[in-house]
C-alpha cells in the first residue's frame, strides 16, 4: 500500500466516523467497537507487522498517517499499541492475537518479575498506566532479559485488571500479575533497542501529538479570525498573532521532529540502530515541549468557551496533556539526551546534531 493511499484511507476513515457522540461514548467507558473493526479492516492495526504474518509490512513512516490521524481526529482506539505489539511479535516469530494489544516495557515504573523457566516461565507483580488494558485480549511486554512475551489478560485468576484513566480519559488501568503464564517467548527481535515498548510509544506518541497540535493550530487561527470583538476579528490584534506564530512554530518543528523519529523507526524492512533511539528521544522531548505550550495558547486564544466541555476543543488539549507524560515525559527523555551529550563528549556531539540526511523525503507533513 502506497503512502498516499494509507494517507487518503486514514483521513476519509477518520474523518467520517469520529466525532463527538464517539469521543464522549469512549470517555463513559464503551469501547467503539464498530470504529474498531473499520480500522481492521483496513488494515491499520497490523500495518506494521510482518507479511508472513498477515500484516502489511509497512515501515513507520509509512505508517506515519495513521498516527497522525489518531491526534488530529482524536480517535478513541489503541490502534498505536496493537501497532507495536502486532510488529514486535511478528518479528519475533509469535503468532499475533488478533483484537486489540495492550504493550508493557519491565521496569519504567513496572514493578514486574519472572520467574521459571520453559513453559513454567511466568510474570508477577504490578504494571501502572497500561494503556486501554481492559479492552485488551493480551499484552505484549519487553523484558529486561532481552525477550518479548506474551500474556493471556483473559486469566482472571492471575491477572487482575485496575481500570483508571489518564488526563484524556481514557483506559489507562493498572495490571497485578500473580504469576501469570507466559503463552509465548522469543527474543526480542530489535537487538539494537533494549527498550523497544518504550522507545516505538514514545515515538507513536510524538506523532500523535503532532496530529493533536496540528488540529489545535487550525482551530485557534479559525477561532482568531471568527471571533469579533471591538469591532474587528481578535486575529488582527498582534498579541493574537504573535501567540498563534509561536504555536505555528511549534507545530512546525515538533512535525520535522516526529517525521525523523518514524522515519529511524525499525521496521521488518529497516534494522534497529541507536540513531532510532536518539531520534525518538529527540522528538518526545520537542513535541512534549510543543503540547505544553501549545495547549496553553489554544485555550488563551479561544477564552472562556474553550474551557467549556461543549467545546470540542478539550479532547484535543487533554489528550496533548496525557500523551506528552507516557512513554516517558520531555523532562525525562532530555534528561536522557544530555547525559548521551556529555557521555559522547565535543567530538561526537555536533556530528550526532547535524550529520542527517533524507533524499526525497519531505518535512513539510
Amino acid at each position: 500500500m502506497s503512502d498516499s493511499m494509507i494517507a487518503e484511507s486514514a483521513a476519509r476513515l477518520f474523518a467520517d466516523n469520529v466525532d463527538k457522540p464517539v469521543r464522549e461514548g469512549a470517555e463513559k467507558g464503551e469501547f467503539p467497537g464498530a470504529l474498531w473493526k473499520l480500522a481492521t479492516d483496513s488494515g491499520f492495526a497490523v500495518a506494521t507487522a510482518t507479511e508472513s504474518s498477515g500484516g502489511i509490512g509497512e515501515t513507520w513512516d509509512a505508517a506515519y498517517p495513521i498516527l497522525r490521524g489518531l491526534g488530529y481526529w482524536q480517535v478513541p482506539l489503541p490502534l498505536a499499541e496493537t501497532m507495536i505489539g502486532a510488529q514486535l511479535l511478528s518479528m519475533a516469530g509469535i503468532e499475533v492475537p488478533e483484537g486489540p494489544l495492550a504493550i508493557v516495557e519491565q521496569g519504567q515504573d513496572n514493578n514486574l518479575t519472572d520467574s521459571g523457566s520453559g513453559s513454567a516461565r511466568v510474570l508477577s507483580g504490578r504494571a501502572h498506566r497500561v494503556a486501554w488494558a481492559r479492552h485488551a485480549g493480551f499484552a505484549v511486554v519487553s523484558l529486561a532479559s532481552g525477550d518479548i512475551a506474551l500474556i493471556d489478560l483473559r486469566d482472571s485468576a492471575r491477572v487482575q485488571i485496575a481500570p483508571g484513566l489518564n488526563h484524556a480519559r481514557l483506559p489507562a488501568d493498572g495490571l497485578t500479575l500473580d504469576g501469570a503464564r507466559i503463552s509465548a517467548l522469543a527474543r526480542n527481535p530489535l537487538p539494537a533497542m533494549d527498550q523497544p515498548v518504550w522507545t516505538l510509544g514514545a515515538m507513536t506518541r510524538s506523532v500523535m501529538m503532532v496530529g493533536a497540535l496540528e488540529w489545535l493550530l487550525e482551530q485557534s487561527v479559525q477561532y482568531a479570525n471568527d471571533r469579533v470583538q471591538f469591532g474587528k476579528p481578535i486575529g488582527r490584534y498582534q498579541a493574537i498573532q504573535q501567540q498563534l506564530a509561536l504555536l505555528a512554530g511549534d507545530v512546525a518543528a515538533s512535525r520535522v521532529a516526529a517525521i525523523v523519529a518514524a522515519t529511524d523507526a525499525p521496521s521488518s524492512s529497516r534494522p534497529a540502530s541507536a540513531q532510532a533511539v536518539f531520534s525518538a528521544a529527540v522528538a518526545k522531548a520537542r513535541v512534549g515541549e510543543s503540547a505544553t505550550r501549545g495547549t496553553s495558547i489554544a485555550h488563551q486564544v479561544h477564552g472562556a468557551i474553550g474551557f467549556t466541555h461543549e467545546h470540542q476543543l478539550h479532547f484535543a488539549t487533554r489528550r496533548l496533556w496525557a500523551w506528552r507524560e507516557e512513554f516517558g515525559s520531555d523532562a525525562w527523555w532530555a534528561e536522557r539526551l544530555g547525559q548521551a551529550a556529555i557521555q559522547s563528549a565535543a567530538a561526537g556531539f555536533w556530528p550526532a546534531l547535524t550529520a542527517r540526511q533524507f533524499p526525497g523525503k519531505s518535512l513539510a507533513g
